[in-house]
């Protein structure tokens, strides 16, 4: 490799904690690259089969923000049904009974694809929200076990909410496996397309959104969504939000 090009993608690797290149040419991989993938393969394996402490959860939110979080589960009964059956995890078990609540938003932490996401992120979420977001302070947290996105719009249509968001476990990668995605969905009803969704994603402490800043942009998102009253591909994000700064809220 000539100096020029080395230098140039060292400039490109400096920018970004992916794998940008591999050596191309034919000799073994370099023990160093083989053992930090084996390291960051087994990251994402564990953050898929971590299972998500709901009481612990839930503890939390009702010591520090007195907020009373009720944990549910959806109908995959296990961690392998749940990733061979995405359908399962996108309806509520059937034993579920949810007292009506209209309220103008219900918070879901769901586990997703990354538990640990949801155990690291989704508390420190909330806490900003409930500081930016006055929809957040009175909003009922639902925190559920083996969810997919769409599980909150089985609760939102139990419960009356005219809007749901779910805090869920996005896929792991090789780079981060513990990151956080927002999802925002004006009148959830069971079988609402996932165009209808408005999403924060990349939520997380190594490089990611910041909590404020996720926080700012979800309630703008609230904000704007009252004001239209539609989410999704109607709802272009102009939230004035860069970096880690907090900005004013919608007019």
């Amino acid at each position: 490799m000539d100096n020029a090009l080395e230098n140039r993608l060292g400039a490109l690797m400096a920018m970004t904690p992916s794998r940008v290149r591999l050596d191309g040419n034919a000799d073994a991989l370099p023990l160093k690259n083989l053992l930090s993938f084996q390291e960051d393969h087994a990251a994402a394996r564990d953050a898929i089969y971590t299972p998500l402490d709901s009481a612990a959860l839930q503890s939390v939110l009702q010591d520090v923000f007195d907020v009373e979080a009720q944990c549910l589960s959806s109908r995959a009964i296990d961690r392998a049904e749940y990733l061979k059956r995405p359908d399962l995890g996108r309806m509520l078990a059937q034993e579920t009974q949810l007292e009506e609540k209209i309220a103008p938003l219900a918070i879901v932490i769901a586990d997703g694809l990354s538990p640990l996401a949801a155990m690291t992120h989704s508390v420190q979420l909330v806490a900003a929200l409930r500081a930016c977001c006055p929809l957040a302070q009175d909003a009922p947290v639902y925190v559920v076990e083996q969810g997919r996105v769409a599980i909150g719009d089985a609760i939102g249509q139990m419960t009356g909410a005219q809007m749901v968001l779910v805090l869920i476990g996005e896929r792991p990668g090789l780079t981060v496996s513990d990151s956080l995605g927002a999802y925002l969905t004006w009148a959830p009803k069971i079988g609402t397309r996932d165009s209808a969704r408005n999403c924060v994603s990349n939520i997380h402490a190594n490089g990611g959104l910041s909590y404020a800043a996720a926080a700012a942009r979800i309630h703008w998102l609230v904000a704007a969504a009252q004001k239209v009253r539609f989410t999704g591909v109607g709802l272009k994000d102009n939230s004035p939000v860069a970096g880690n700064t907090m900005f004013p809220t919608l007019n």
